[in-house]
């Protein structure tokens, strides 16, 4: 049976290191970071001090102003990416039973939700919106793409907390390779900033404490790190078969090569002590792609800054690669649960497409922390990528990864076929 090809086509995001994929590219490249001072209405909240990586830009300026007021702000960021990657693809002609949308959210419009609860204990009943729930429902993102573009070959939408985002990107693929569709609009979105994930986290204790300058909270891998640092955003690809972007002529940033998805089934949120779960992602997103770790250019690692997680993803990494080169995107951009894993496979894209691996910031104070065995990119590095593994791992013992390579094996594989 013909292994068939998925290629990535499209790309777009809004971040909070800019609003649009250039912009975000170029900050990451930068060493620019995202996180900014405490939230608005948070310090009226008697919240800890905090900081956030809000988005760049507003999303709703993206839109016609009646549309933005009936949709979350998760929402908004999703319509916004979405209509950069459709354009980006050239906005294919695709007929629409052979076009899906898979969008992935950790939590979807609990902005909203918490807005009209307010609304209801304040002013009664009747003046709750009565489009409360389709802006706070999960699978809205997805199904207001499918409306936009007319995709009938389904509607998908994983909620698996961190890995929301990448396990959206691998269901496509799935599609795809199934037969099921030409072409997937997939990705992740989350605007879940609020007073109550903030105190759910503080509580837990996940949160870095290092909120005296925003710009240097977030610290993957680092000696003294404390915790995650929230932020919101949505990245959004195009995937197609590589026949459907060949029969139009498509350019082909990359090829999807690879994924793999795994359980702990071990605890609701700390990672399988062995690094079970993620080592069989990784294994299996590699064996997907039908490539050795060696051939793995570097790692762009889930790496949340947790005193726990990274360690537990290091020794997991290890396990696979030996001592890998990694990058950590979440110290730059913080982390945008549900839509962090679309958002650092949309990096891993651009990172084989131009050759480059992007710094991690806020290592040069304290230095990579003890368990951390790993050649950690510091600066920008120029360097021919033929494959690059994401990794997306959340709460629940759900682990993604995804392997992605160069256009360029699209063209020796085409090349190949018609021969």
């Amino acid at each position: 049976m013909q292994h068939t090809q998925v290629v990535v086509t499209g790309l777009g995001a809004i971040t909070p290191l800019g609003g649009d994929v250039v912009s975000t590219w170029n900050a990451l490249l930068a060493g620019e970071s995202g996180i900014r001072g405490v939230p608005r209405g948070h310090a009226d909240a008697g919240l800890p001090d905090t900081v956030a990586g809000t988005m760049a830009i507003d999303p709703a300026q993206l839109l016609p102003p009646v549309q933005a007021r009936r949709l979350d702000r998760s929402q908004q960021a999703a319509l916004g990416a979405a209509a950069e990657a459709w354009a980006d693809a050239g906005a294919p002609q695709v007929e629409p039973d052979r076009l899906a949308s898979a969008i992935g959210t950790g939590i979807g419009g609990v902005g909203t939700l918490l807005e009209q609860d307010d609304v209801l204990e304040k002013a009664g009943t009747r003046r709750v919106s009565p489009r409360t729930v389709p802006m706070l429902m999960p699978n809205a993102a997805a199904a207001l793409i499918s409306i936009e573009y007319g995709a009938r070959a389904g509607v998908h939408t994983p909620v698996s907390a961190c890995s929301s985002g990448a396990e959206a990107i691998a269901l496509g693929a799935r599609l795809i390779r199934a037969g099921e569709a030409d072409v997937v609009i997939a990705g992740g979105t989350e605007a879940a900033i609020t007073p109550i994930t903030v105190a759910g986290f503080a509580q837990a204790q996940a949160l870095s404490r290092h909120t005296g300058e925003p710009a240097s909270a977030s610290r993957p891998f680092a000696a003294d790190r404390s915790g995650f640092v929230l932020s919101e955003g949505a990245a959004v690809v195009v995937l197609e078969s590589a026949e459907h972007a060949g029969v139009r002529g498509a350019r082909v940033h990359a090829v999807l090569a690879g994924a793999g998805i795994a359980a702990d089934a071990h605890h609701i949120t700390a990672p399988a002590p062995d690094g079970s779960g993620q080592i069989s992602a990784m294994r299996k997103a590699l064996a997907q792609a039908g490539l050795a770790p060696g051939q793995i250019g570097h790692i762009n690692a889930h790496a949340t800054g947790t005193p726990v997680g990274d360690v537990a993803e290091a020794h997991a990494i290890g396990e696979v690669f030996g001592r890998a080169t990694v990058t950590a995107p979440k110290a730059a951009l913080g982390h945008l649960f549900g839509a962090a894993g679309a958002i650092e496979a949309l990096i891993a894209v651009l990172s084989v497409e131009h050759g480059v691996i992007p710094p991690t910031r806020n290592l040069a104070t304290a230095g990579v922390g003890p368990g951390i065995d790993l050649d950690v990119v510091t600066e920008r590095r120029e360097v021919p990528q033929e494959a690059v593994l994401s990794n997306s791992f959340g709460f629940g013992g759900q682990n993604v990864s995804l392997v992605v390579t160069g256009a360029r094996h699209h063209a020796s594989r085409t090349a190949h076929q018609d021969a």
